[in-house]
């Protein structure tokens, strides 16, 4: 969706799409938006409240199953599991995901992990193709003037055009560029805490190729779980980057983190979307 500053600023029923790596700010900067106005929707929320729920579920009850105790409950229907997700703990979405390594340590087979990657990958399109529908039920059911879709750090390794332009059709695409300076922060953060993620198909093929002729592992049972998450974040960083830039040269508008984090207000907001919009046109 392409629009100038005045139009955007004169835009009754905003309607916003936030991109960015993981730790760029998306979440905080949704929160700051007036929880009265603005429905916040999150794709990860969607995936693991919908798309992914039954796997999730399934196995959470497989590990549970392993506890002669809550073996029995579960067999007996004494106990029933779910999952608590919220949009502020992802936590079970995560969990699913997993880590290639030893499954004695917990880890995922090859092609355990290449099976729930696939069914995240299908997840993630359908949420954020819902992404419609939900603008108009936010605002027909639950009176929401303004909506924002903050969409998961893997939007950009979605490869499917047919996801980008229904997003650019319904809303205004904005991509949080993050500084040099926050960039070797967030890749010490997740080498310091590895955490399950979705990786494109080829680039994990390429990377843990890689990474097992780096660390001469023959079969990747013999990977310690968090080992290639830790070494292949600042890969998929750099790799990710270009894909964002790309989208929003083509799609939408780029604000800059340090921008981002100077926000306080909706107002404060709009006011640097707008900006952006400006430099777009310039």
């Amino acid at each position: 969706m392409r629009m100038t500053p005045q139009e955007f600023l004169d835009w009754e029923s905003k309607s916003i799409t936030l991109l960015a790596m993981s730790g760029a700010g998306k979440t905080t900067l949704s929160s700051k938006l007036p929880r009265d106005k603005w429905f916040h929707y999150s794709g990860d929320y969607r995936i693991g409240t919908k798309y992914l729920e039954e796997p999730i579920l399934d196995n959470i009850k497989q590990q549970a199953m392993g506890v002669p105790f809550l073996r029995d409950l579960l067999k007996s229907d004494s106990i029933y599991i779910c999952s608590n997700i919220t949009v502020d703990n992802l936590s079970p979405v995560s969990s699913f995901l997993g880590k290639i390594g030893d499954p004695s340590k917990g880890g995922l087979t090859l092609a355990e992990f290449k099976r729930r990657q696939a069914l995240h990958h299908q997840a993630e399109i359908a949420a954020m193709n819902d992404v419609p529908e939900f603008i108009h039920k936010a605002e027909r059911i639950y009176g929401y003037k303004h909506f924002i879709n903050d969409a998961g750090g893997s939007v950009c390794e979605l490869d499917c055009p047919e996801v980008l332009e229904t997003l650019a059709k319904h809303t205004l695409i904005v991509y949080i560029k993050i500084p040099p300076a926050l960039e070797q922060t967030i890749i010490d953060r997740a080498k310091k805490d590895p955490k399950p993620l979705y990786y494109r198909p080829e680039f994990v093929e390429e990377k843990l190729a890689q990474f097992m002729r780096e660390r001469n592992y023959d079969s990747t049972d013999q990977i310690p779980p968090d080992e290639f998450v830790s070494w292949v974040f600042p890969e998929l960083f750099k790799a990710r980057v270009p894909r964002y830039e790309t989208i929003a040269a083509q799609y939408g508008y780029t604000v800059d983190g340090d921008d981002v984090a100077k926000v306080q207000t909706e107002d404060d907001f709009i006011q640097l979307i707008a900006r952006a919009i400006a430099r777009h046109d310039a």
